[in-house]
């Protein structure tokens, strides 16, 4: 079985105890917090289009989400690493 081509930090230790599940908001799978990977979903205005209608007119909001490994490997969310040289 081959290695993961990224480094995956887990940071659950035993005396912290249970840790909160959460919803990847990809598939909907449920995983422990610790293990999703986060990303910001929202939109990106255009600098023309900001600066005709004027900075304090414009409210953008943007919505924590939460991925799976898997998802967050096929979104592009975590760029696999260079796995070196093999001799």
């Amino acid at each position: 079985m081959g290695k993961a081509p990224y480094v995956r930090e887990y940071k659950q230790s035993k005396a912290r105890g249970k840790d909160y599940t959460v919803r990847c908001s990809g598939c909907g799978r449920i995983i422990p917090r610790f293990k999703a990977f986060t990303s910001y979903r929202g939109f990106k205005l255009d600098y023309e289009i900001v600066r005709m209608v004027g900075r304090k007119n414009v409210h953008v909001s943007s919505i924590k989400a939460y991925y799976c490994p898997k998802c967050a490997r096929n979104l592009g969310i975590v760029q696999p690493g260079k796995l070196g040289r093999r001799i």
